[in-house]
């Protein structure tokens, strides 16, 4: 797995890094499946992304939804988190 570093608005991550974050529901556990680095739309919303400052796709290790977030909404799995 990746080591995280400081990058743009948050920590970067890898595609496979196992990542937790704050949802309305609670704490969520995932895998990343990509990596965007720029604009995209989803469900006819557009996701602002860059290469400085890029979104993730999560799959929920619970539920199997997809989830997008930039990096300093995650954390990684077992570091610091509330998994």
């Amino acid at each position: 797995m990746s080591q995280p570093h400081e990058k743009g608005s948050g920590t970067t991550f890898a595609v496979g890094d196992p990542v937790t974050w704050n949802s309305e529901a609670g704490w969520v556990t995932g895998v990343i499946i990509a990596v965007q680095m720029a604009d995209f739309p989803v469900h006819g919303y557009i996701h602002h992304a860059g290469s400085e400052d890029p979104q993730y796709a999560i799959q929920s290790d619970k539920s199997r939804h997809v989830a997008y977030h930039k990096g300093g909404a995650l954390r990684l799995v077992g570091e610091g988190s509330q998994s």
